[in-house]
């Protein structure tokens, strides 16, 4: 699909010729003296066209413009969160095969990030998965006009949008895989995959790799399956070696029964997407490979199944960590921790500016907050705030849950160093409590996207999240000074407000 900026007005727009035109009508429209702006005043005037965001108008054929079908469609305040709003809402009630080019006007200027998040919309809206089907059908949609009167404004929201919805589609495409579609050699192959671009690099390491550096917990976990792991290392170098990079760690589970702890059979299917932390990390690697910041990204993804064969881990079984920690198994379906601590621990040889794990870890977390926002855990105050930051920015929104001290006396072990689970209270925090025990040495967060991460239902499928996030947080730090390493903070109890930040403009354009 391919977006385009115009520089055209709204008379200008209804005078193209398109399979569909979509009006953005803010509460602050003020119609001029042409023909469509007119038909907006009248039917705003009688009642037929509600001004709150994604409220439609649909007509097939008028004579005040030379598209097909147009929609008028409200927008609210024309803040960038109602946009989005109204531009779903738009393109869904035209998607069909019918439709090969768009035409979207901004009757009035953008706000700022406006023209990312429509490009994002139509994406989002528009996806299909075609991989597994034998009579594949991809999105008819194939032209999309972005048009404003001074539209060459918005030229790095477009990049950044753009370059965005590569990543998201990345993210979808292999999370929404079937598992044996996507086993862990397969997403090793994607990974490696993405070293044709400028700057990006990757290695693999099999089996006896990751003996060698002691990722007994790693491997307990990958023991039950007859698909060997992977650990995937890609490495963004968009600037001087010497730079600290920002270590993403996603996992990268891609299939999970549960274990010899096994899982009940209904939705067993949706187990597919616990992999979305680690298809996350690919879909902002291949963002950034468009985009170009200057700055360090390393992508940490271990990957295996948890399959409950005769080999399989057992409840009660002991293992010993990379970090040297032993770690009692109470529950084998509690996997996600035991892959993540040990990439955790390899983390640390790139002496982090940062360190963030990304994982469909908890159903805890679904209970706490839905599938709004993301779970969110830091022992740094400074990451925090810049994590909520953008994920208000790029709205992918996340909220900061606690790590007191005394959440973590339920790991406690009479046989291990700790317990990998610590009872059904709390959930979402003593899991996060768990991995904080490999994090002493750098900067840490967490991001529990058990709730956002994908839909069950009618609308089954992978979001996507938390591409948007992530990526404007690296893009944050591109832009800001590099700092010294520092020790973690301590947590506060309390979950801070979001703050909204601006995207970086400084990207290029392709």
């Amino acid at each position: 699909m391919n977006f385009e900026l115009k520089s055209l007005d709204l008379a200008a727009c209804a005078a193209e010729k398109c399979d569909a035109l979509v009006v953005l009508v803010p509460e602050a429209f003020a119609a001029g003296k042409d023909a469509l702006s007119q038909l907006i005043a009248q039917a705003r005037k009688i009642g037929d066209l509600d001004s709150k965001p994604g409220k439609l108008l649909q007509m097939y054929r008028p004579a005040a413009a030379a598209a097909v079908r147009v929609v008028l469609v409200g927008t609210g305040d024309g803040s960038v969160r109602q946009v989005r709003q109204a531009v779903a809402n738009a393109v869904a009630a035209i998607k069909s095969p019918a439709v090969h080019k768009l035409i979207i006007s901004f009757a009035g200027a953008p706000a700022q990030k406006a023209v990312r998040a429509v490009v994002q919309a139509v994406a989002d809206t528009t996806y299909v998965y075609t991989t597994t089907k034998s009579k594949p059908e991809g999105r008819a949609l194939s032209q999309v006009w972005l048009c404003a009167p001074d539209a060459a404004l918005a030229k790095a929201e477009l990049a950044l949008g753009t370059a965005t919805v590569a990543g998201v589609e990345l993210a979808k495409e292999w999370a929404n895989r079937p598992a044996n579609h996507a086993t862990p050699t397969m997403l090793g192959t994607a990974a490696k995959s993405l070293a044709r671009f400028p700057k990006l690099s990757c290695e693999v390491l099999g089996p006896k790799e990751v003996a060698k550096l002691g990722m007994g917990s790693f491997m307990s976990v990958a023991q039950g399956s007859k698909e060997p792991l992977r650990f995937i290392v890609l490495r963004y170098n968009g600037t001087a070696k010497t730079v600290a990079p920002t270590v993403l760690v996603g996992k990268g589970i891609t299939f999970d029964t549960g274990g010899i702890s096994i899982k009940p059979s209904a939705e067993m299917d949706e187990m597919k997407f616990d992999m979305c932390g680690a298809a996350s990390v690919l879909g902002v690697l291949r963002a950034l490979a468009d985009l170009k910041p200057v700055i360090n990204v390393v992508g940490l993804i271990p990957a295996c199944e948890n399959m409950p064969d005769g080999g399989a881990v057992k409840p009660g079984d002991v293992v010993t960590s990379m970090s040297g920690q032993t770690i009692e198994n109470l529950n084998t379906d509690a996997e996600g921790r035991l892959v993540l601590c040990d990439a955790l621990t390899y983390a640390e040889r790139f002496k982090p500016r940062a360190v963030i794990d990304i994982a469909t870890l908890t159903g805890a977390c679904v209970i706490a907050l839905g599938g709004v926002r993301s779970g969110m855990f830091s022992s740094d105050d400074t990451l925090a705030a810049a994590l909520l930051a953008a994920g208000e920015s790029a709205l992918d929104p996340c909220w900061r849950l606690p790590l007191d001290d005394e959440y973590g006396e339920g790991l406690k072990s009479n046989f291990a160093d700790m317990a990998n689970v610590a009872g059904r209270a709390g959930g979402a925090i003593t899991a996060a409590k768990f991995l904080q025990r490999f994090t002493a040495k750098m900067p840490w967060g967490h991001l529990d996207i058990a709730g956002t991460a994908w839909k069950s239902g009618a609308a089954k499928g992978a979001t996507g999240r938390p591409v948007g996030l992530l990526l404007d947080y690296v893009l944050a730090q591109a832009a800001a000074p590099v700092l010294p390493a520092k020790t973690a903070t301590k947590t506060v109890a309390k979950p801070k407000a979001p703050v909204k930040v601006a995207v970086p403009r400084k990207v290029s354009v392709k």
